[in-house]
């Protein structure tokens, strides 16, 4: 552990020296922690040993995209969240089950999964991860309804993934009773942990018996997030949902702890981040890679390059959305944490399929963190080119009523992903 900590360390300073440039180049920290994940993982140098069965990787997972899912969440409230609502609606409401399916086609006939199998691995492969997502939607040069577009997606869609893949695991297992019921209370529960815990305690302390002062400030949506953590995991709850909602109640009823966390926050999402994707490489290695087929190879390139631009392209026809906006969301759909939770799940349930599906899945995401994670900048400067007008700043392309259809303000001063 302690080899470990200081390779950790060690990796954090050089992604830290060389940020400015990863932040004008195709560089990226996210890569750099992913390779050396690999380098040390237990099938190469032996320095790490982590397998896909081992419970630190699970909650390491877990934690860092729960964190991750809150910190989204503080970026905007319900108000905000109701404005914005249309274009997200649609990647969710079309493009989420649109983008199962054509993976799950996939995955039948390319790799020759049998319909329950191929369809959870759509499953645990259609959400998009707002980690890889978080350096485009901090860029303001990219268009503000892109970045919520983006945010609010990724946000959401963890949890709403989730009854699929339970569902379609239950049946991948031959079980009779797929627990629908126990899986909406679970939902339920979870948004409403996210948005009664904050709330509570955002109203208590804007009484005049309780207040946060000083360093106390900032530590206010941390308690917020642990106890909605402890609850969730406690009563069985939906613990992403929980973690988004709640992060939107802060963000809706707490300004002042909002702004008094952000910073921290934000350092504290990366760092997990980081750390989450040190030890997703280490459970990589060239024997893993080498065990996964020509087919398997053409079916991760193809659910990253194919299956959801094909479903976005179909969901947003007829949103507004400029040609160049569509084309940034379609590919801007990375994989990641929650994908990596799910797939865990199904290893240890132990099904005939699951460690190919493990073995598909652990590829694409490592193969979505390169090619997301090396593109964001490119992404974000596509929408400064000096001869194309971006539509964010041109006249506002209206099919329908709601804020979200109209040009942006937003066009802020460049920033770097390390910002």
């Amino acid at each position: 552990m302690d080899i470990f900590l200081l390779i950790f360390a060690a990796t954090l300073l050089v992604a830290v020296l060389f940020s400015a440039l990863a932040g004008r180049t195709v560089l990226s920290a996210a890569v750099l922690f992913l390779v050396v994940g690999f380098v040390i993982g237990s099938e190469t140098t032996g320095i790490l040993n982590l397998d896909s069965g081992s419970p630190e990787v699970s909650t390491i997972a877990e934690i860092a995209l729960f964190v991750v899912l809150f910190t989204d969440g503080m970026k905007m409230g319900w108000a905000d969240l109701r404005k914005a609502w249309r274009l997200p609606g649609r990647a969710l409401g079309w493009g989420l089950p649109l983008t199962l399916g054509i993976t799950a086609l996939l995955a039948h006939f390319l790799v020759g999964l049998d319909w329950p199998s191929a369809l959870l691995i759509g499953a645990i492969l259609a959400p998009t991860d707002p980690v890889f997502a978080a350096a485009l939607v901090g860029d303001k040069r990219v268009p503000q309804r892109l970045r919520q577009l983006l945010n609010v997606e990724s946000g959401v869609n963890d949890g709403l993934a989730l009854p699929f893949v339970v569902v379609f695991l239950a049946v991948s297992s031959g079980a009779e009773d797929l627990h629908l019921g126990e899986l909406g209370i679970e939902f339920l529960t979870g948004t409403l942990i996210g948005v009664a815990v904050p709330w509570l305690v955002i109203k208590a302390l804007h009484t005049k018996v309780f207040a946060a002062v000083g360093v106390y400030e900032p530590i206010v949506p941390i308690a917020i997030g642990l106890l909605v953590f402890t609850l969730s995991t406690t009563v069985h709850a939906n613990l992403f949902l929980a973690a988004f909602a709640a992060g939107v109640t802060v963000a809706t009823v707490g300004q002042k702890e909002r702004e008094a966390f952000e910073e921290f926050g934000e350092i504290i999402s990366e760092l997990l981040k980081l750390l989450a994707l040190m030890v997703f490489g280490a459970l990589l290695s060239f024997k893993f890679l080498s065990e996964i087929e020509w087919t398997g190879w053409v079916f991760a390139i193809l659910a990253l390059v194919a299956a959801r631009p094909a479903a976005l392209y179909v969901s947003f026809l007829g949103s507004g959305l400029s040609m160049r906006e569509q084309v940034a969301a379609m590919w801007f759909g990375p994989k990641g944490f929650a994908s990596v939770v799910y797939v865990l799940v199904v290893v240890t349930a132990g099904i005939p399929e699951g460690d190919l599906i493990f073995h598909l899945v652990a590829l694409t995401i490592a193969l979505s963190i390169v090619a997301h994670s090396s593109t964001d900048v490119v992404v974000a400067r596509s929408f400064v080119e000096p001869d194309e007008t971006p539509a964010w700043q041109g006249p506002p392309i209206n099919n329908g009523p709601g804020p979200e259809s109209g040009a942006s303000s937003d066009a802020g001063p460049s920033s770097t992903r390390g910002e």
